[in-house]
């Protein structure tokens, strides 16, 4: 009975996202992100694309903190 509650919150979660997306009343992300991970025990595809979305933004994150501790062209 757990899994079913767990599938039905990932997929409404996932629903509510979708609509946020769509509608300029809520973010979706706020809602999409989550439904996809807790969908992701279930789906091993989602698992796969997760982990990449994390990788990508890991590595978004150490490239503007390295422009941010790179001195400037005018800098002493």
């Amino acid at each position: 009975m757990g899994t079913f509650f767990k599938l039905l919150s990932g997929f409404g979660l996932c629903v509510l996202g979708v609509i946020g997306i769509i509608l300029p009343i809520m973010p979706g992300w706020v809602f999409l992100i989550p439904g996809l991970i807790i969908l992701s025990d279930f789906f091993p595809p989602l698992k796969r694309l997760l982990h990449w979305a994390r990788e990508k933004f890991e590595q978004e994150t150490a490239k503007i903190r390295e422009k941010q501790t790179k001195p400037g062209p005018g800098a002493k």
